[in-house]
């Protein structure tokens, strides 16, 4: 444990840990039950898959506009108001009677989403000192790492065993929980004034969240065309078994924790290449999918490196954004960020089926590391020189 952090930050920091885990958890759940979602719809996975496209448009389409609009209430409320939806919207996947029902209530689901990756990075840094932000996100990103580890593959277990809908249905449950927590537990914490749209061009200009943003486009696009159609991937080209796409599925997730602790330990002192060093790992890991597919351990091997590093570039990432946001302007900053990471979500969804489909899933890596060349060609072109320059 950090010595120098109170209890009290202890228990808010908890509480956004669990949130991280709760919200990523559902947003990567169609992914492992992407098999029996379709099955259950008659549709194709690729036409199923539909809901991880849209469910990522609709949050980059509304995280800025709903950012705004509630900007001048309390991060405390804000983050009350998300976890309720966020419930709620769970309870209508899981009594869904057809497809557009599950599309409309994972729509909902998009909304709390909006609002809490817009929010969750600035709530974490403002609950403690300087001297522990590195730490503060880090927490935050070791919520989606546990996702990883444990919500989506015990998601996809429960599913298999027990049906989709009872998947969703334990969510809605954790997420009630979580409510009543963060009523008790956390603090009030202010917002900051509110943001008019007349200062977004003044946000907008600013040349280092320019290329952030583009490069945060690109590389998740580069990254989703892939993983989101994982599981068939495995299933069809590595001829895993469902056990063993589950495992696959566990060691990502568990080495995102190894990718946020070399954040913590190293961000600092390598922070004019840290960012870039991820961004090209991810290149690599895609570039190699294909070819180590025959290998049960080197697929093992490559999937955790593969959380690890994905980790690694998400947080540096949002670090990057939190400090080039000018004061005052931290969650509109990453609303912005987050909309156009789930624009990448949805766009790498988007061209995966259409590989899929269309030409195999056997290219999904080559097609996504391609994307990624050219994301690692821009950020070496027009971030890596402004980092250098701004810690000189």
């Amino acid at each position: 444990m950090k010595e120098g952090l109170t209890q009290k930050q202890w228990i808010t920091l908890l509480g956004m840990t669990i949130a991280a885990f709760i919200f990523n958890t559902s947003e990567f759940m169609p992914i492992g039950l992407l098999i029996d979602i379709s099955k259950d719809f008659h549709m194709t996975e690729a036409n199923a898959g539909m809901i991880i496209t849209i469910y990522a448009w609709v949050v980059m389409l509304l995280s800025l506009p709903l950012m705004m609009l509630v900007s001048r209430f309390s991060y405390k409320k804000l983050l009350l108001n998300c976890v309720a939806f966020f419930g709620i919207s769970h309870i209508m996947s899981v009594i869904a009677p057809s497809f557009i029902f599950l599309l409309l209530s994972r729509i909902g689901v998009a909304c709390a989403h909006s609002v809490f990756w817009s929010i969750a990075t600035p709530i974490a840094v403002k609950l403690v000192s300087e001297k522990f932000r590195s730490f503060a996100m880090s927490m935050v990103v070791t919520g989606t790492s546990i996702a990883m580890i444990a919500g989506l593959p015990l998601g996809r277990i429960i599913g298999l065993h027990f049906g989709w809908r009872m998947t969703f249905l334990s969510i809605a449950v954790i997420a009630f929980i979580l409510f009543f927590y963060i009523l008790f537990s956390f603090p009030e914490m202010s917002n900051g004034r509110k943001l008019s749209m007349h200062r977004l061009p003044l946000l907008l200009r600013k040349p280092m969240l320019q290329g952030l943003y583009i490069v945060t486009f690109v590389i998740v696009t580069a990254y989703y065309t892939s993983y989101s159609y994982i599981e068939p991937f495995l299933f069809q080209i590595a001829k895993l078994s469902e056990n063993m796409i589950t495992i696959a599925l566990i060691v990502f997730g568990a080495s995102g924790i190894f990718g946020s602790l070399i954040f913590s330990v190293f961000y600092k002192k390598y922070e004019k290449y840290f960012f870039f060093a991820s961004i090209v790992s991810i290149m690599l890991v895609l570039f190699l999918l294909t070819p180590v597919s025959s290998s049960l351990l080197l697929i093992i091997f490559i999937f955790a490196f593969w959380g690890m590093v994905v980790t690694a570039y998400n947080v540096s990432g949002q670090a990057a954004i939190i400090n080039a946001a000018p004061a005052g302007t931290a969650s509109v900053a990453m609303s912005i960020y987050s909309g156009l990471y789930n624009l990448g979500i949805g766009t790498g969804s988007w061209l995966g089926g259409i590989i899929t489909t269309n030409i195999s899933i056997l290219y999904l890596g080559y097609f996504g590391g391609i994307i990624a060349l050219a994301g690692c060609m821009y950020c070496l072109y027009r971030i890596v020189p402004l980092l250098v320059k701004s810690k000189a």
